[in-house]
């Protein structure tokens, strides 16, 4: 069973949580203000409608929020300044692999100068103790072997957002050797999974896709039914994001990234086949339909992680299965189409998740 977050440690302090108002930015500040932490928000309104941030209660529990652009330095820089935080979680970027394709200068503009923003203005910070910043799976240069890739892979990237990413692994490498290897400040990296969970409303994304689909009474179009990805449910993400925030903090650990990711023994789940299981959870009947044939951007068909050295060095494990995490996904889900209030839902499950179940 993995280690959880010590809510004593968290208690207190000051953490600027960037990306707050995003999926799982909405989760993470729930979870840290339940635990007592003074979370001050930065990142732009929401793009999807609903979206998790409103529907938990939008700044409900923050210190206070600023609604800006990444990019937009002297803002930035302020509320960075007038939080004064001893806790940086980096999560905020452009997310989605087609935007990408579509959109890759604003890609590269968010995911890669908005990192530097953000590192630059926090080397002035004097109560600065961790700052980790939030990649992807992605950032691996992916030869379609199919093996699961280690911290120590190669970089690389084959679509914008995956090249954006990587660089944004380059850019905090250079500041963290450059800038912050003689300060008391660590700075690293986490790369994880492909995340599952209630709330979840973006476009291009499996579960979102089929609720949209199910509340429209139409089929369900699926690129790659046949790709695989480390599926891992946000609380069992962001438990491994909390626990590196932490031992950077105390000093407990030198690692400069790590991967998050189910458990190497569980089978590598295609698309298609997350797709029905959460279907049947939902006790939805919604049919799928195969679109790899149409015109569509180049996606990865394989991709997996080794959470080994998470597990070495955090006591981090996956603590639900992947089933778990789309039953999880479903119950939510299911729960809000019913009428429960999103709120609740999600604090429920972050009960259960650290009770340990």
């Amino acid at each position: 069973m993995s280690r959880l977050p010590d809510p004593g440690f968290w208690t207190g302090k000051r953490v600027f949580l960037t990306g707050h108002t995003g999926f799982k930015g909405s989760w993470a500040r729930l979870w840290l203000t339940r635990m007592g932490a003074r979370v001050t928000g930065y990142a732009l309104r929401p793009d999807a409608a609903p979206s998790l941030h409103d529907l938990v209660g939008a700044a409900s529990g923050l210190e206070t929020e600023t609604i800006a652009d990444i990019r937009d330095q002297a803002t930035l820089r302020s509320a960075l300044e007038d939080c004064d935080p001893e806790i940086i979680l980096h999560m905020a970027a452009q997310p989605l692999v087609r935007k990408s394709y579509a959109a890759p200068t604003e890609t590269f503009e968010v995911n890669v100068m908005g990192t530097v923003n953000l590192l630059e203005a926090a080397r002035s910070l004097k109560a600065l103790r961790a700052l980790l910043v939030v990649t992807t799976d992605k950032v691996y240069g992916n030869d379609e072997t199919g093996r699961h890739f280690v911290e120590t892979d190669r970089l690389g990237g084959h679509d914008p957002y995956s090249g954006s990413k990587a660089a944004a692994e380059l850019v905090v490498s250079t500041y963290r050797d450059a800038f912050f290897r003689a300060g008391v400040a660590r700075i690293a990296t986490a790369r994880g999974g492909n995340v599952l969970g209630g709330g979840d409303f973006s476009q291009d994304r499996i579960v979102p896709d089929i609720v949209r689909a199910a509340m429209a009474g139409k089929p369900l179009d699926i690129r790659n039914p046949y790709a695989t990805r480390p599926w891992q449910h946000v609380l069992d993400c962001l438990n491994g994001y909390l626990l590196f925030s932490e031992a950077l903090f105390l000093g407990h650990v030198d690692e400069d990234s790590l991967n998050f990711g189910p458990s190497l023994s569980e089978p590598q789940m295609p698309v298609g086949v997350v797709a029905s299981a959460v279907n049947m959870a939902m006790g939805l009947t919604v049919p799928w339909r195969d679109v790899s044939s149409c015109d569509q951007p180049r996606e990865m068909q394989t991709l997996g992680l080794d959470p080994d050295r998470a597990a070495r060095t955090l006591g981090w494990h996956a603590r639900l299965s992947q089933l778990q995490t789309m039953e999880w996904t479903a119950q939510w889900y299911d729960g809000w189409r019913k009428g429960a209030a999103a709120r609740d839902l999600s604090l429920l499950q972050i009960e259960e998740f650290t009770k340990g179940f």
